[in-house]
This record gives structure tokens, sequence and C-alpha cells, in this order.
């Protein structure tokens, strides 16, 4: 039945591979489990509650994307979007994050409209597909740059120097290398499962270290949502003072959704002979419903997640990798405790891996024309270095229509193209900086 209903057979995948990377992937990413909250918490929402709303918001938006989009990406609050309404629309700016969800639920409801007109997936089929391999290559980095702090190799610096390598003689700094040799190691070999393989073995080692402690307990029962759920205040998101943070809110979700997809589509070899991901209405249409229902139950903005890379580079093809990855998400109401033992410097190990595999597309692209390389650069190198994708992309997007015109080739940049350019000169001049 599985095997019909995922076509794994067309696909050339089972039920085990998929199995394995919906695992993998989870591992990758269970950390918002507890992240996510800890951020929201800065905004004055309280810890538990955000996880049981993060845990959710994971859940549905990622098996709507298994068994709906039959995709093997998974969907969870976005990282970046979450410290943007804390720090800076809360703490910052001084609104309420009742009115932030307000404004998280409006553009949710506006996903979804857009979606459902095949606006948005019309706008995505309009990017050149020299952008599309940045936006590939560009996670790549992304998720090694991530990999790289979270196994402490390097660490934050100071003005002049803003990173610098970490302590190697710190246990936690060696393990992590030592994991990311190991993972490495058995690619190498082609050992299915190897990330997964490699992410259990040196979170039990640095357990057998006292690098990582084990858990007080391993089973706990759900906290309550009541203090947040229904909470979002949609009046006060509508008035006029509250339009930049929508307006920011939006275009970032709207890119890093579009963008994550097309990426990950690219490195998975799911788009067509034209460049584009069938169906990627579908995709969209999760991560727009997930977004809406993470605004009901508490939490932020939710799309697809890069981490998914994991799981597509664990053998993961089909839905049923993203139906696995739910149910584990499901779990975590329970056993949270547990499953955020797992240490960073084990998955942040597995995301340089993963980095290093998503780079690669960079290869397709010839460098020597500087009319695409310029803007290809610019994206690939801002969605690292500033630490979220959505600036990245959308320099891309405001660079790419000017490069073609100084080239002389106005005219091959769409219709669409031209709306994203003036989606992100609006972005960058309403960003609250």
């Amino acid at each position: 039945m599985l095997k019909n209903y995922f076509q794994l057979d067309e696909l050339g995948t089972t039920v085990k591979q998929e199995v394995i990377a919906g695992f993998t992937t989870f591992m990758t990413m269970a950390y918002i489990i507890i992240v996510n909250p800890k951020i929201l918490e800065a905004a004055g929402m309280p810890f538990g509650a955000s996880m049981v709303a993060t845990i959710l918001s994971a859940f549905f938006g990622t098996l709507a994307m298994g068994v709906y989009a039959k995709r093997p990406f998974a969907i969870a609050p976005y990282m970046g979007e979450n410290a943007f309404i804390a720090y800076t629309v809360v703490k910052v700016l001084g609104f309420s994050w009742q009115t932030a969800l307000g404004a998280i639920f409006i553009g949710g409801v506006l996903f979804t409209l857009l979606t459902l007109f095949k606006i948005r997936s019309w706008l995505a089929n309009a990017i050149p597909e020299s952008l599309k391999i940045a936006f590939a290559a560009g996670i790549g980095l992304f998720l090694t740059f991530i990999g790289l702090n979270d196994t402490g190799i390097i660490a934050i610096g100071v003005p002049g120097a803003p990173v610098h390598v970490g302590n190697l003689r710190e246990p936690s700094v060696l393990l992590g290398i030592f994991s990311f040799l190991l993972i490495g190691g058995l690619m190498i070999r082609k050992i299915n499962g190897a990330i997964l393989i490699g992410m259990i073995i040196i979170t039990v080692l640095g357990i057998l270290m006292k690098v990582t402690p084990m858990p007080s307990e391993f089973i706990s029962p759900p906290p309550d949502i009541s203090p947040i759920f229904l909470k979002m205040d949609i009046t006060g998101a509508l008035s006029w003072g509250f339009f930049s943070v929508i307006l920011v809110v939006f275009v970032m979700d709207f890119v890093d959704t579009m963008g994550t997809l097309l990426g990950l589509g690219y490195k998975a070899k799911m788009l067509d002979e034209n460049g584009n991901l069938p169906e990627i209405e579908k995709p969209m249409l999760c991560d727009a419903l997930a977004t809406v229902v993470g605004a009901v139950c508490g939490t932020t903005t939710a799309g697809a997640y890069i981490e998914s890379a994991a799981g597509i580079e664990a053998g993961g093809k089909s839905g049923l990798t993203a139906v696995v990855t739910a149910f584990l998400f499901l779990t975590a109401l329970f056993f949270a405790p547990l499953l955020s033992i797992v240490p960073a410097y084990a998955y942040g190990s597995a995301l340089i891996i993963v980095g290093v595999l998503m780079i690669s597309p960079i290869s397709n692209f010839n460098f020597d024309d500087l009319a695409e390389a310029i803007p290809v650069f610019v994206t690939i190198t801002l969605m690292s270095f500033t630490y979220n994708l959505g600036i990245g992309m959308t320099a891309g997007f405001a660079i790419y229509p000017l490069t073609m015109l100084i080239a002389g080739r106005i005219k091959t940049v769409t219709l669409g193209m031209w709306i994203l350019f003036c989606f992100s000169i609006l972005f960058y001049i309403f960003y609250p900086y």
C-alpha cells in the first residue's frame, strides 16, 4: 500500500530507505523543538507552550507535505523569522507578540490565496536557472556555516574579525571534527544511512565521555498550550504602523520557501527539463497552511526546512520521508527530553557534510558570463554571511534585472522577475534595520 501510494518503485526507493531518510531529516532539525521556544521566550512567550506550538505546526506541515505534496521536505517554524519577531519586532520596535502572531496569520492567509490562484508557482517558474543553482549552492554554504558554528569549529570573533577558529582543545569541538570525518568516511564507503549512523555513534560517544549529559527524564507530558493558543491580535496587525513588519514577514517567508523548494528540488533532481519543480503549488500550499496553523497555535512563520537536504542525501525521494519525520515530531510531545539529547556537535557535523553535497550544483554554472555570475555570487554569499536566506535571495532578485540591463539582455528578464525585483526593493526600503 505504501509503495503504491508514494510510488516508491517508480522513484527507485524502498520503505526502509525512506524511513532512514525520515529519521535523518528529523535528527538534523530536532533542535528546533528547543531552540524555537527559547528564542520566542525572549518575546515573553512561555517556553512550554511555545514548544508544543512548534511541534504541532511542524507535524501538521510536514505530514501535509508527505501525504498531499508527496515530497521529502520537512516543514517547521523558520529560524531567522523567529529571531526577527522576538528581537526586532517585540524587543526593539515594542510591539506585542500577539500582534506579531496576527501579522503571521495574515501572511499565511495571503500565501494560501496566492498559492490557490497559482501566483506563487508562476513567480517561481519565472526565476532563471542561474538563480536556482545559486539557491542550491547558497543553502549548502549556509548549512556549512551553521554546522561550523554548532560544532564550535568556528566561533564569534570581534569587530574587524567577525569569526575565528574555535578552541580545538575542547572535547565537544574534537567530537564534532571526528563526527564530520566519521560521516564522511561512511559516505565514501557508500554505507546506507551514513548521516544517521554517524550522529547516533557520536551522540553515544559524547555521553560515554560525559561531554553530553544524560537528561534527568526521558518522558514528560506535553505542557499547556493555552497561554498562546488563539492569542493572535489580527486587528492590531492591520494598523498602518505595523505595515513594514507585515511586508518584511511576508517577503522573507515568500522568498525563503520559494528558494528552499527550488534549491532542494534542484539537488534532488526533481526539476523538469525547463528547470521548474512540477506541481510546486502543492508544497507551497502545505507551507502556507502550516503558517496559518502555526499562528493559531502560537508560533512563528513555518516553511520548508533546508535540513531536509540531509534526508534527501540519505536517499529520501518520496513523501514517505516527510511522513516519518512528521510522526517523529509528534512523538516529541512526550519524548522531548530524550529527543533533545542529540548534541549540536553531532547534527552540526552532519550539516557540514550536507553542505559539501548541496554546493555541488555550482559546477553547472558558467562564471565567465558576469551578467549572470554577479547576481549568483551575491545571492550565495549573502545567504550565508547575513545568516538569512531571504536577504541573499532578495539581493539576487534585485540585482539580476540590473545586470541584464547593463549587458543589453533586458528582454530575457521575465515579468515575474520584475515583480520579484519590486518586492525585493520594497523589502530593503521597509526592513527595520
